[in-house]
């Protein structure tokens, strides 16, 4: 099955990691930020496919979508799934 995502995938991975950035200006763009660490402490991951991860919040149950950029590993701009 082809990904009719996998074009708007590439362009925006190579968008974020080609202006990958430390996370206190990542913050002052997208909001909260979350590393591995904080990441697996609140949520869930339920799908991957690079830049995007979909997540489930444990303290609420919501579906979300996260933006993440490789080096450094971060996750960000929190969105509606």
């Amino acid at each position: 099955m082809k990904d009719p995502t996998e074009a708007t995938r590439r362009d925006l991975l190579t968008e974020i990691n080609g202006a990958a950035t430390v996370r206190a200006a990542l913050e002052a763009r997208h909001g909260r930020v979350w590393d591995t660490r904080e990441l697996a402490h609140d949520f869930i991951v339920v799908g991957f496919a690079a830049p995007l991860v979909v997540v489930r919040r444990k303290s609420d149950g919501v579906r979300r979508s996260l933006e993440f950029q490789h080096q450094p590993r971060l996750y960000f701009n929190f969105r509606p799934h």
